[in-house]
């Protein structure tokens, strides 16, 4: 089975009511590969804003989503409330929750089971600090990752992996098209051993750090990258270059 090529935008803390309506319709104007799935994720002051106006078939991811049903959780945004306001998609794990809010392993986890067995889809991040990959950690620590999620969830056809190595995301510096191919290739073989091979096979693995409209093209051509998470090239118009790299 073709895995159909993902392309996330992660707008993270980033936009106005006017440059995102701005992004939408640019978005909704452009010639978009139609065997591309998108999906931007604005703040969440902004999802609703976003549904309204973004066009069918492409669609809306929150930033984060709580493990817990509705209820007295200060802050937070349930499944429910997602799907209540046609948001199909989260990001979970992002390096940036693990690392500044600390998240750990267990707390994504437990996310991702919620919200997946509340029918929202998840963009699962993974990654690698510098220091890490210098010690020749990275694929022990992706595993490590996935262990936790795995041990939580049943289901993986509505999870996408994104494998953001720390080092690369928003420092300019990007993972060679070799580096982000061996990497995936691990998470796919450790998906077909500890998981399942059909598992493996039609899980959708995606390559995010500092993906831009010049070096998109390349890491498309690779054989275990079926797409992207972008992070500051989503608020750019090369933005659709990106979601076009795999023609």
């Amino acid at each position: 089975m073709a895995r159909k090529f993902f392309v996330g935008g992660n707008f993270k803390m980033n936009g106005t009511i006017e440059s995102i309506k701005s992004i939408v319709k640019n978005l909704n104007e452009a010639q978009l590969d139609p065997n591309v799935e998108v999906v931007i994720a604005p703040p969440a002051l902004y999802l609703l804003l976003v549904r309204d106006q973004l066009r069918p078939g492409l669609e809306v991811a929150a930033q984060n989503v709580f493990d817990k049903p509705n209820g007295a959780f200060t802050g937070e945004i349930s499944v429910s409330q997602l799907k209540d306001s046609g948001i199909t998609w989260s990001i979970l794990g992002h390096s940036e929750r693990r690392t500044i809010l600390g998240e750990s392993d267990e707390v994504v986890a437990n996310k991702t089971k919620f919200a997946t067995e509340g029918g929202v889809g998840v963009i699962w991040c993974c990654g690698e600090s510098l220091e890490e990959r210098e010690a020749g950690k990275t694929i022990a620590v992706i595993e490590k990752q996935l262990a936790a999620v795995s041990a939580k969830i049943g289901d993986w056809s509505k999870v996408v992996i994104a494998y953001e190595p720390i080092w690369a995301i928003g420092t300019g510096k990007v993972a060679t098209v070799e580096q982000a191919q061996e990497v995936h290739a691990a998470i796919r073989e450790w998906l077909k051993k500890n998981v399942s091979e059909k598992v493996a096979e039609e899980t959708r693995i995606l390559y995010g750090g500092s993906v831009n409209g010049k070096n998109c093209k390349d890491l498309a051509k690779e054989k275990d990258i079926d797409g992207f998470l972008v992070g500051g090239a989503s608020l750019k118009p090369e933005f659709v270059d990106i979601i076009n790299s795999n023609q």
